[in-house]
């Protein structure tokens, strides 16, 4: 009974919406966030929104731990520095949370995994 049911509503779903009954869907917004070559850019909000903030070789020290500003976190990242960041859940750089690496040669990241506190700049 219970699969005559769902078989049932099948086709009232596809007459309801027709993208789906098309087979065609809308594309995803793939507008990607300003930021500069040679920098690091990190925004408060998913989908490159919210505050951004940037960071340049010239101002990090290179395989440091950077943690953001007091009680600030990033949701969304673009690495146009030229060499490998990692970032971290963990505002110490502590790899007992989430972390993950990005390369250098100009990677657009709209959602990160977790929360990101603070980030290391590799020097390769």
């Amino acid at each position: 009974m219970a699969v005559t049911a769902l078989t049932a509503l099948v086709p009232q779903a596809l007459a309801q919406d027709p993208s789906v009954a098309s087979g065609t869907h809308p594309a995803p917004d793939t507008r990607l966030g300003t930021c500069e070559a040679g920098r690091l850019c990190l925004w408060k909000k998913p989908d490159f929104a919210g505050a951004r903030q940037t960071y340049e070789l010239a101002t990090v020290d290179i395989e440091s731990c950077t943690p953001l500003p007091k009680g600030g976190d990033a949701q969304s990242l673009a690495n146009r520095t030229g060499r490998p960041v990692t970032t971290y859940q963990s505002a110490e750089c502590q790899e007992t949370g989430e972390f993950e690496t990005y390369p250098g040669g100009g990677t657009w990241v709209p959602r990160s995994p977790y929360q990101v506190r603070a980030f290391k700049i590799w020097e390769n």
